[in-house]
């Protein structure tokens, strides 16, 4: 049976990669016809790939000495050492893939609305612009609108467009993550060493994640407070020395940071649900009634169901996908759904984007039903609950992060009203509501686990996971499409076109910024239950039949843990304030000593800003990312795998706090920020705005580096105990 089960995971994995590269096809035919919005995307692509793999180069090495420690650990040897190297190199092209079709997809963005739209004159370009590479670039015209099967309205087309590179994303680490488990599987077949895949996954994700972050939010609190606030100018201005680091920043930690992020929370919810399910028994005490295989291939299923799921969520946003027009076609036929595809069609991009969303958790929701018939029979109404309680939570989750987090909703508008009296009472409102925010999402973690526990054991705490992930392929879709629209506005801003252009990337980036909170819970929340079951799995491998907390060892455990995302956010921090220090020196430095900045005639030194987020992220990515792995390890030797069972509980508690409140308080941040520009508070260039820019400042490092990161912190833990569990 175990070989049929590889062959579903695998076909599966497959047709999310062929559905991705059909997709690329389409992205790839359309041609940007304007040619400094194509000068200035080859830039960004190629600053963007030359860090990857500057990134990786020094990832190289840390990947092999594990692996030949793994390899002479005794009870793990080659096949663990395996799993963790192909785990690390899906991981990392998942990521390439994911940077470059990112890169290539927001110049086209950018012309998709240009193209569309009525014909304007451009505005006079600036000298800066132009001379990136020391040549004035020959600008073609903009072609009249086309609707070749797409949205008839600009912003559709450029959602279009957008959105088809955020799919080719969310389907390939989906795609990766089941062929590389369904790879593993059959060369090992054994759960247990499987888990090193994870463990693999885990290490490049959080060295992505912790780097990206780093290098993003150096440019962008360089670009921001010099430029913004000091200096005046509009954000993405082409006078701003520190204009390309930014926009290559957005790929770097929002599309590369967070593919590898997902694809290890993915791989590895499926991970710990597989070791639970072959030794769960629903019936405790009878030998005969252990799951084994059935246990093993449930997830799977459910992973290979939740990417059917995700394909046809796509195909109800995007117009030019492969068959789509067939499946609105029959969707458009159930009763009410006519309105709902029209609807979509006719250009409505926040409700497009929802409704695949919820179109694909509902076909998820209706497998999950008959996928429990199928393996469990009498025990398949407990199992298809779990599963759902934890999508549920889920998207329960992601509602109460956009409400925190909307400047539709009034805790944002608070934050943006205490810039009355200035940056000190912005930073304490954000800090206020960050730490409020934790309240429901806990309350909703606790409930699910509760609920999922007393129907089906670990064993349902460990699917309600895989079902809060099980829709990755759009949710990371929906993700990634949010970077690339806001990229695609930076280029509109440096590429000095009409106005309206610019107005479209930016709605589409808004409503990017809102789905993104929302994806942001969603993964803390998913995070929780996943560090849960992996926790339980490491217990099962470790023969730990309790955890108690009258073991002074056991407390100690406990305490290291609860300290260890403390010191983990203050690395993270820290090496950003480092950073931005210095980009905000060089970026002073340029203003003040080259001719003509702002006057347009002089051209920035982009290179000098671009090195310096490369030389603070890669130096300063290697003390958080390594911690997470020597820590578990030196706890386990020296004070016992109970211990170590106390630290991860205590790493899981403070950990999701954490990452919760510091996620929460940059969004409200920055989209308290967002609301003074539109015109709120005395708008752009007042008082209040400088103020609110200072807490958006603050915000970058807590939503983009240091709390995103922590959702791998507890699971790379966890995963390692997991894996090294026969040595303790």
């Amino acid at each position: 049976m175990w070989l049929f089960l590889v062959f579903v995971t695998l076909v599966f994995g497959l047709l999310a990669g062929f559905y991705a590269w059909t997709v690329y096809q389409k992205l790839d035919e359309f041609k940007i016809g304007h040619a400094r919005v194509a000068e200035l995307s080859s830039i960004i692509h190629g600053g963007a790939m030359a860090f990857l793999k500057k990134e990786y180069s020094w990832l190289a090495p840390f990947v092999g000495v594990v692996a030949v420690l793994l390899i002479a650990a005794p009870g793990l040897g080659l096949g663990s050492a395996f799993a963790f190297v192909l785990g690390a190199l899906c991981s990392a092209t998942a990521g390439w893939i994911g940077m470059y079709v990112a890169t290539n997809s927001n110049g086209r963005t950018t012309y998709a609305a240009l193209a569309a739209m009525p014909a304007e004159a451009p505005k006079k370009a600036k000298k800066s612009a132009v001379e990136l590479d020391k040549a004035e670039a020959e600008e073609a015209p903009a072609p009249e609108a086309k609707s070749e099967g797409g949205l008839l309205t600009a912003a559709g087309n450029a959602l279009e467009v957008a959105f088809s590179g955020g799919s080719i994303v969310g389907m390939v680490v989906v795609g990766l993550g089941l062929a590389g488990l369904a790879v593993a599987y059959l060369f090992l077949n054994d759960v247990t060493a499987l888990t090193a895949f994870g463990m693999g996954a885990s290490s490049i994700a959080l060295f992505a994640r912790v780097g990206g972050g780093i290098y993003t939010k150096a440019a962008d609190v360089g670009a921001d407070l010099v430029g913004k606030v000091e200096a005046g100018i509009p954000e993405d201005d082409p006078r701003n020395p520190a204009v390309i680091a930014d926009n290559v920043g957005d790929n770097v930690g929002d599309i590369a940071g967070m593919g590898a992020d997902l694809f290890e929370s993915y791989v590895n919810s499926i991970l710990a649900a597989m070791a639970i399910g072959a030794v769960y028994t629903f019936t405790p005490g009878v030998a005969d009634s252990q799951l084994g295989l059935w246990g093993v291939g449930f997830p799977l299923f459910l992973a290979a169901w939740g990417v059917f799921s995700s394909i046809v969520g796509c195909m109800m946003i995007s117009q030019k996908a492969p068959y789509a027009s067939t499946v609105r076609s029959i969707i458009g036929k159930l009763p009410g759904m006519d309105v709902v595809v029209k609807r979509i069609e006719d250009g409505d991009a926040a409700f497009a984007l929802r409704t695949g969303t919820f179109v694909a958790g509902g076909l998820m929701i209706a497998g999950t039903f008959i996928l429990s018939i199928l393996f469990f029979f009498s025990n398949s109404f407990n199992v298809f609950l779990s599963v759902t309680s934890g999508v549920l939570a889920g998207i329960i989750i992601g509602i109460v992060t956009e409400i925190y987090t909307s400047g539709d909703y009034k805790f944002v508008r608070n934050v943006a009203a205490s810039s009355d009296t200035g940056a000190a009472t912005v930073i304490l409102s954000g800090l206020s509501l960050g730490m409020m925010s934790t309240g429901i999402p806990v309350l909703l973690i606790c409930l699910s686990t509760l609920i999922s526990y007393y129907l089906a054991g670990m064993f349902g705490v460990a699917v309600a996971a895989v079902g809060m992930l099980s829709i990755t392929g759009i949710s990371l879709s929906v993700d990634a499409y949010g970077p690339i629209a806001d990229n695609a506005g930076g280029i509109a801003e440096m590429s000095e076109l009409p106005e309206g252009v610019r107005k479209i990337t930016d709605h589409l980036d808004a409503i990017g910024n809102t789905t993104a909170a929302m994806g942001k819970g969603l993964a803390i929340g998913s995070a929780a239950l996943t560090a849960l079951a992996l926790f339980v799995a490491y217990s099962q491998a470790a023969h730990i039949d309790k955890i108690d907390i009258m073991n002074p060892y056991v407390i100690v455990g406990l305490l290291i843990g609860g300290m260890l995302p403390f010191i983990f956010c203050s690395l993270s921090i820290d090496a950003v304030s480092k950073a931005a220090g210095s980009m905000i020196e060089e970026v002073r430095r340029q203003f003040h000593e080259i001719p003509g900045i702002m006057e347009g005639t002089g051209r920035p030194e982009y290179e000098k800003c671009v090195a310096i987020s490369t030389h603070a992220a890669l130096t300063q990515m290697i003390v958080p990312g390594v911690m997470a792995i020597v820590v578990p390890v030196l706890v386990g030797f020296l004070l016992g795998k109970e211990a170590l069972g106390g630290l991860l509980g205590g790493a899981i508690v403070t950990g999701v706090m954490m990452a919760l409140f510091m996620a929460n308080s940059g969004g409200a941040w920055d989209n308290a920020k967002k609301y003074i520009e539109e015109g709120h508070f005395n708008g752009k260039g007042s008082p209040n705005h400088a103020a609110a820019v200072v807490g958006d400042t603050v915000g970058d490092p807590f939503k983009d580096t240091a709390g995103p990161a922590l959702n791998i912190l507890i699971k790379l833990m966890t995963v390692v105990a997991l894996v090294l569990a026969p040595l303790f």
